[in-house]
């Protein structure tokens, strides 16, 4: 207890984060997290940034801008090194530094990660080693919100990646209905909803006289449009799989949407207020990807990849009042610490999802709050079951005994987060409180060596950057490893590249979900065999899941669901696609100048009653 972690970066020219108690490194290109048939113009060093479509996500961030680095040094853990960045202008308001992200990076072998370790290091890292960027003149219009992660796509039914991308959606499209903080199911779109008595044909009402920002009036066939183009196979969105219980939609009359479903299905209106769920219009199509049209309270104007999107307000919008604001920009800054200070400074009005280190220390700040809520949102330790070793299931049963979820949790949000048994969160009524969370590692050992596997195991675990809570999960994971003689490699590897290039497509990784709304929602496209998630990802088949799955989708019935539910989480306690070890909460730094705002559980920042005071 009380040893100081040191984080080594191995290979030429690299240098690790001393800023958020977790390894990262300074050489390369940013990459921000892009999707693979998407063009990405390079940008060289000292050329003027262009203006890009949004279309071509790429990075904003110029090879050779400074940001500060400092290195940790191997075994005490002193910080040396470290220069002010100089600021970067932005036309919108005053500077805000950034920075460029970096290859991937390994962590080598270090000494047991404790809390009391990472506290320590978080704490010392988390001070400001940087010029302090000067206040921006005041706009009592505008709010500035930062994200650590750029889009990899503006189409909404593509979106995979969370963050930036469900964000800017939430205000320039709408969604037949959307969730409250308590998960509610509130019209948007549609004012009302009503099921047939045998839960197979929805019929939702629409608002009348809503216009898209290109000025088309919103009918019934555009929301048909929409739901078809989410069912087709080419597009590949991931809410295909969760609308197959749909069979047809159809338009009734102008303002008349009716879903025929497969199967009787309770939770419908949960499902059209799915992220990608964003209503669209054949109308706005040949521009979706450069500049996209919705229905919502702000209109895109412009998006800089891996620098910053501007959005206007929208005046034609069908809540009266609403928004209040003239402009938001949402800025694309990596690093926290920087976004932090960009806060302080009057920079920023809201850091997005602040990691648990940053929490404790922007408490004590005089010109900014913390907005804290439980959330949905999972983080755990996945692996490919069409891999090996993770093929076999004694070997991945051996692994999640190696989970010490309270210890790992704890070490992970610094208490900003609770221990799961799967992406049910223990808040839910459904949750089975009967499972024990420890580790076994007797039992881990003897399966490991019925599977063949003996000590001095080797392999690399792969774990997508600007996460300090996912970097410190892996490297209390790799020690518990360690007790039944696996070496685990940690590979830190930018967004980018980790969803583009590892996430599915290696053995074993760190990774994190948002949370959904009902259990089929947050359940069905991991687990079952036919799930869109899963067969991106796991590849995890196990009959008698499906089964249960399919079987509590089918019912309205809440005990028998309850029932259902409990069994499914027995099984994949001892046989799943990985650990899911804890839902994290999700905290906002906000500015105390704004009002009118509060963080959602769903992870989502509405700005569309937000003031700014000047």
């Amino acid at each position: 207890m009380g040893e100081t972690s040191e984080f080594e970066a191995v290979g030429e020219g690299q240098r690790v984060m001393a800023d958020e108690a977790r390894p990262r490194v300074v050489a390369g290109e940013a990459r921000p997290r892009v999707m693979a048939d998407e063009a990405r113009p390079r940008v060289v060093a000292g050329e003027a940034r262009p203006r890009v479509v949004a279309g071509e996500v790429r990075p904003g961030v110029m090879a050779g801008e400074g940001r500060p680095s400092m290195t940790l040094q191997r075994g005490d853990g002193e910080v040396v090194g470290g220069q002010p960045s100089p600021a970067m202008t932005q036309e919108d308001g005053g500077p805000v530094p950034t920075r460029s992200s970096a290859p991937a990076m390994t962590v080598a072998s270090r000494p047991v990660l404790t809390r009391r370790a990472a506290l320590a290091a978080a704490s010392a890292l988390a001070l400001p080693f940087f010029a302090r960027a000067p206040a921006r003149a005041q706009d009592a219009k505008t709010i500035r919100v930062s994200y650590p992660a750029a889009v990899a796509t503006l189409d909404p039914a593509k979106f995979r990646v969370g963050g930036l991308e469900y964000n800017y959606a939430l205000c320039v499209f709408n969604r037949l209905t959307q969730q409250d903080a308590k998960l509610q199911v509130l019209p948007d779109l549609a004012t009302s909803w009503e099921p047939s008595e045998d839960l197979k044909v929805w019929t939702f009402k629409l608002r009348p006289n809503v216009k898209f920002h290109n000025g088309k009036v919103l009918d019934a066939d555009d929301v048909v449009f929409t739901y078809k183009r989410l069912k087709d196979k080419e597009v590949a969105s991931v809410l295909r799989a969760p609308l197959d219980v749909v069979d047809t939609v159809e338009a009734v009359d102008p303002t008349t949407v009716k879903f025929t479903l497969k199967i009787p299905y309770a939770d419908m209106p949960a499902l059209t207020a799915g992220y990608q769920a964003m209503v669209v219009s054949p109308s706005i199509m040949d521009t979706i990807t450069t500049k996209p049209m919705g229905t919502g309270p702000f209109r895109f104007v412009e998006y800089r990849p891996g620098d910053q999107m501007l959005l206007e307000k929208n005046p034609d919008y069908f809540l009266p009042g609403v928004p209040k604001l003239d402009k938001v920009v949402l800025r694309v800054i990596p690093e926290y610490t920087t976004a932090v200070a960009g806060l302080e400074s009057g920079a920023i009005d809201i850091v997005y999802d602040l990691p648990a280190e940053q929490i404790d220390r922007l408490k004590k700040s005089t010109v900014a709050n913390v907005m804290e809520v439980t959330a949905g949102t999972w983080q755990g330790i996945v692996w490919h079951c069409g891999m090996k070793p993770f093929d076999d299931p004694r070997v991945r049963e051996a692994f999640i005994k190696l989970v010490d979820k309270p210890m790992m949790t704890d070490i992970a949000t610094f208490g900003h987060g609770t221990p799961t048994v799967t992406p049910i969160p223990p808040t839910h009524p459904f949750f089975n409180k009967s499972i024990t969370m420890g580790a076994d590692i007797p039992g881990a050992k003897k399966l490991l060596a019925e599977a063949g596997i003996k000590p001095g195991f080797t392999m690399e675990m792969y774990i997508p950057g600007q996460s300090p809570s996912m970097e410190r999960l892996a490297t209390a994971f790799r020690d518990a490893a360690k007790q039944v003689g696996i070496a685990l490699q940690l590979r830190i590897m930018p967004q980018d590249k980790f969803f583009a290039e590892m996430e599915g497509k290696v053995p074993l990784a760190v990774d994190n979900f948002f949370g959904r709304t009902t259990p089929d929602l947050m359940l069905y496209s991991w687990y079952h065999s036919s799930g869109s998630w899963n067969n991106t990802l796991w590849h995890y088949s196990n009959p008698e899941v499906d089964k249960l799955l399919d079987a509590a989708r089918t019912t309205a019935d809440k005990a028998k669901q309850a029932e259902l539910y409990g069994k499914f989480q027995e099984i994949v306690a001892k046989d799943g696609p990985g650990s899911v070890v804890y839902v994290q909460n999700f905290a906002c730094g906000v500015s105390k100048k704004v009002q009118g705002f509060s963080p959602s559980p769903l992870m989502l920042v509405d700005v569309s009653t937000a003031t700014v005071s000047a």
